[in-house]
């Protein structure tokens, strides 16, 4: 999608939106992962990635940012379930 600058007129500019979009994400990682499944897979999630080294002796250096990567992912998904059941 090429539009130019008449493209930019379409950008939501309303932060009320981009809260709500923020708000609905964080409550539907609650529904889906606060569930007895989603907590085991949480469980598993944090055992698999981040209770296990970033990076090895003798790895390859970018190893550490693709495991970082990976840890990101869980703590935003954690995050995202505490800021729900807070709301």
């Amino acid at each position: 999608m090429n539009d130019g600058w008449e493209g930019l007129e379409s950008v939501t500019t309303d932060i009320r939106d981009s809260q709500q979009a923020t708000e609905d994400l964080n409550k539907l990682c609650l529904r889906v992962l606060g569930s007895e499944d989603g907590e085991k897979l949480m469980k598993w999630l944090r055992s698999a990635l981040l209770e296990q080294p970033v990076a090895l002796p003798g790895s390859d250096p970018s190893y550490a940012f693709y495991r970082e990567g990976q840890n990101s992912v869980a703590r935003d998904l954690e995050a995202r379930i505490l800021k729900a059941r807070k709301m």
